[in-house]
């Protein structure tokens, strides 16, 4: 959703049931034999059943579906199934119930859920989610959205993200389709390749043993423009015979003038044939892979107060998913009282492996060194020549690595109670602060020169308010599989997460100070573990 909203179409311009209905008939009569509903939002329109219903009359339509953001999902599913509903699209961007408010700009997160868990309840298979995939946004969440459909019969589609005005579009918010396959095949190296239908846009894959499968809708580095048959229908009657594409043709005014049905085929087909054999008035990618650094996040601070949570994401999945398998993700915000004091833990997730000891608040306790703590007296980031130079980690065996690291801002006691009792007028600096850690632990390969770019499978980022110093104590958390470590990931989130800290509280005071920046523990290089004592 746009920050400023939508302007919506006055309710005259657009098409009515009588005209879609009109419309649909005679492209159906033509040939077409699936109709989808989309929007825009469809279920939105209170003729919507109605719809369905007549256009399961046409003779011909083998298939009726909707792609939908799936808030009101769960209340009409059942109706709409009754009447002909056959096939199912659901938008959902990300598994982050903070996140998703956002990216949409208000709640619903539970509703989406809730729709899903209907759709499969009453025998939809696959139930197609539709994940559009935006480098600093959302791309540290698919091997989240792949977990899905270990236990579920879900056709999850990661699609590249397209141009369309007003989404301040540009290549290195896309990530393309080679980078998200190979960051599931790191997860998962069995990956199979399904058949691809005729006519399909996405190329499917199915994890061994996985209910579902996952799907990449590749418009952009590979185009599908050859083998498409699709048109559109705008909601105010244009045709479109391209997504891309400015050129559009009012049916609905050659309609309302009394157009005949066979001056309705004969503009049909002249729109038809200008169709390009490529996407329309772009330049595409053609072969080409976006450029390798991600541009910064469009995570914008000055909308935060739309990210306090106040549900735990995990007990929500419990609920909507009851006999299912789903990953389960933690509350973003936690409030907890404990010793008289007010005090607020924030994560961004939690595992349930061996590392969350060293990660949950109250087992920050200092650890001992362990494993062989070997150095190397040359400098690894320089030539023989003493000169900067990146290292050469081609050869190296990718192994498991995780890195956690941590700071300190003694924000002093005015900035200390505002900061806790949540009354800074930027917003909620602990929320804003955790954000601005996880995305910076994803960009760090651009803030220092001489670091790899690493495909991280997790980052977490907890902070913690102490009442005795006035302080707010970050700990983030990086991991990987690959061949180089993430202790600069996991030491750039801690430093981004302290500085923005600084700067939501700057106008109340600057006598704050940033300290103990520092690596905690790192594991899985050859060099092998390190833990502070």
């Amino acid at each position: 959703m746009p920050e400023e909203g939508v302007q919506l179409t006055p309710k005259a311009n657009l098409l009515t049931t009588e005209e879609i209905l009109t419309l649909a008939q005679l492209f159906v009569k033509e040939g077409v034999d699936k109709i989808r509903l989309t929007g825009g939002e469809p279920l939105i329109r209170p003729d919507v059943v109605d719809i369905v219903a007549q256009l399961q009359q046409l003779e011909g339509l083998r298939t009726i579906g909707v792609t939908t953001n799936g808030i009101n999902l769960a209340r009409l599913l059942p109706q709409l199934q009754k009447v002909g509903l056959s096939a199912i699209n659901i938008s959902l961007d990300t598994l982050v119930p903070a996140k998703f408010e956002f990216i949409v700009r208000r709640k619903g997160f539970h509703k989406v859920m809730e729709g899903i868990h209907k759709a499969i309840e009453l025998g939809y298979n696959p139930v197609k989610v539709n994940c559009v995939v935006m480098r600093g946004l959302n791309e540290d969440e698919l091997l989240d959205f792949a977990a899905l459909t270990e236990g579920l019969p879900l056709d999850v589609r990661f699609i590249e993200y397209m141009p369309f005005d007003g989404n301040k579009w540009n290549f290195k918010k896309m990530v393309s389709y080679k980078e998200m396959l190979d960051t599931v095949r790191q997860q998962w190296p069995e990956l199979e390749k399904l058949p691809e239908e005729e006519s399909s846009t996405a190329k499917a894959f199915k994890i061994p043993g996985f209910q579902g499968q996952i799907s990449f809708i590749t418009s952009m580095s590979e185009h599908f423009c050859g083998t498409c048959n699709r048109l559109r229908i705008t909601a105010d009657g244009n045709l479109k015979v391209c997504l891309f594409g400015n050129s559009e043709v009012s049916l609905r005014d050659h309609l309302r003038a009394g157009a005949s049905e066979q001056e309705l085929l004969r503009i049909i087909g002249a729109a038809v044939r200008r169709k390009k054999r490529q996407h329309a008035e772009l330049f595409l990618m053609s072969h080409d892979s976006p450029p390798a650094n991600p541009s910064i996040s469009s995570w914008d601070a000055l909308h935060v107060e739309a990210l306090r949570s106040r549900m735990s994401f995990s007990s929500q999945m419990a609920t909507l998913w009851k006999g299912y398998r789903v990953p389960q993700t933690p509350p973003l915000a936690q409030q907890q009282l404990g010793s008289g004091s007010f005090q607020r833990h924030y994560t961004s997730h939690a595992d349930s492996d061996t590392n969350s000891k060293c990660l949950n608040p109250g087992s920050w306790a200092s650890a001992a060194p362990s494993g062989p703590q070997l150095t190397s007296e040359q400098l690894t980031h320089v030539d023989s020549e003493g000169r900067a130079a990146m290292v050469d980690v081609g050869r190296k065996p990718d192994t498991e690595r995780v890195a956690v690291a941590s700071a300190v801002v003694l924000l002093g006691p005015v900035a200390f109670k505002l900061v806790q009792q949540n009354q800074l007028k930027k917003g909620d600096a602990l929320v804003v602060a955790q954000l601005a850690g996880v995305q910076a632990a994803k960009l760090t390969s651009q803030l220092i020169p001489l670091c790899h770019h690493v495909a991280l499978s997790h980052i977490q980022v907890q902070l913690e308010l102490d009442s005795t110093r006035h302080a707010v104590e970050i700990r983030a958390s990086c991991r990987a599989r690959g061949p180089t470590g993430v202790e600069m990931e996991a030491l750039t989130s801690a430093a981004v997460a302290a500085l923005t800290l600084y700067d939501m509280c700057k106008a109340v005071s600057r006598d704050i100070v940033l300290e103990e920046i520092k690596l905690i523990s790192k594991t899985g290089g050859q060099r092998g573990d390190f833990h502070r004592a």
